[in-house]
């Protein structure tokens, strides 16, 4: 096996440990989320000490998805790197600026419904879904 065809094995090791590990940490992430959100109402009957540490656990567990995330992103090569980061540098404008806009027309009160963050991240995923999509069809 020549020097170029073990180096390249080795890289998409890597980058299949770096997936699966950011796959677990998103995951884990989830399930906290759903346990901080959902556990006050239908688990501990909001007893305030468990949701205040179900919430800590929950951005602890985030802190290490971002963490997973950066060392994904480092392991990629360049090409994907960059469709990966031009898809987060779309969601993060859209979500501002249609989040921002959204949020405002909650307060000026012209959309009868409250303008709910889950909405909002929905859109940037959606958003971050079709940059990555259209990123990777481009540089085919």
């Amino acid at each position: 096996m020549g020097k170029q065809t073990r180096h390249s094995s080795e890289w998409e090791a890597n980058t299949v440990r770096n997936t699966v590990r950011l796959g677990f940490w998103t995951l884990a992430w989830l399930v906290t989320m759903a346990i901080a959100s959902f556990g006050p109402k239908f688990i501990w009957q909001s007893n305030e000490v468990v949701t205040i540490a179900a919430i800590v656990l929950n951005i602890a567990v985030g802190a290490g998805m971002i963490l997973a995330n950066k060392r994904h992103l480092n392991g990629l090569d360049e090409l994907q790197q960059k469709i990966q980061l031009d898809a987060m540098a779309l969601s993060l404008g859209v979500g501002l600026i249609v989040g921002l806009g959204y949020s405002n027309l909650d307060v000026a009160n012209i959309i009868s419904a409250d303008a709910e963050i889950s909405h909002l991240v929905i859109l940037m995923g959606l958003t971050y879904l079709t940059g990555v999509i259209a990123g990777t069809r481009k540089y085919r």
